[in-house]
């Protein structure tokens, strides 16, 4: 009889731990993550993103093979572009407009740690709306929050990496001929130029990784991410 009461009692303290964790459960799942998991599922969503986003574009081509991003003659240039074709320097362009698209890919490659530290160092006070906010709201908050700072941060990379591709040199050889006949000189901001498409470029490239986290669960590769953006889901 008593082997029949503590067997008895063995299994009610086990009915109790399996409510007990159930409930616990329960409760999780209604709280949802925290603040701190918000965040950090955030800031890992944009990482993963930076880093999908330079693999692709730092490869051999990644600028140049890509029509939608490829990086063409800077605005002032492209309006001349028939005269300096005309006056034989029809190659030189070709050359220096594809010397642009690899100081791009060169200088997405090495900036890496700039965009992943401003990703790891920034506070997202409102993790919350960014959150729920929707398709590409992460990437939005980065751009209108750290474009400026990146922006000086990434412009010496550009400018070394054109240096090293030579199309500083093609450039200074192509405007200084041109410049020669024409009756209004230009002289473009390489640097500044090829630093704006090629920011933009990342800044899309994370984007599209951030939506495809928020609209596909398969993308949702670590518990932090699975936590938070399945939370997210039963906020739509």
């Amino acid at each position: 009889m008593k082997k029949i009461f503590v067997i008895f009692g063995l299994w009610l303290g086990f009915s109790a731990c399996d409510s007990v964790l159930s409930t616990m459960e329960t409760v999780n799942k209604t709280l949802g993550p925290s603040n701190t998991e918000i965040v950090a599922g955030l800031k890992e969503a944009l990482t993963k993103g930076i880093q999908n986003g330079v693999s692709k574009l730092s490869a051999k081509d990644g600028f140049w093979g890509n029509p939608a991003i490829r990086i063409p003659l800077p605005e002032e240039v492209k309006n001349v572009e028939s005269t300096l074709r005309n006056i034989g320097l029809g190659n030189q362009v070709d050359k220096a407009t594809k010397a642009l698209n690899e100081g791009a890919e060169l200088a997405t490659k090495e900036a890496i740690d700039v965009f992943i530290t401003a990703v790891k160092t920034m506070s997202f006070q409102d993790a919350m709306g960014i959150l729920t906010g929707g398709n590409s709201a992460a990437t939005n908050y980065l751009k209108s929050t750290t474009t400026a700072s990146l922006t000086e941060k990434f412009r010496p990379i550009i400018s070394n990496s054109l240096e090293k591709v030579n199309a500083t040199k093609y450039w200074g050889d192509i405007m200084s001929k041109y410049n020669l006949v024409a009756t209004k000189k230009i002289n473009p901001d390489l640097t500044g130029y090829v630093t704006e498409k090629a920011m933009n470029a990342l800044f899309k490239e994370v984007e599209t990784q951030e939506n495809l986290i928020r609209e596909n669960p398969a993308q949702r590769t670590t518990e932090i991410l699975k936590k938070v953006f399945d939370y997210a889901d039963t906020k739509k």
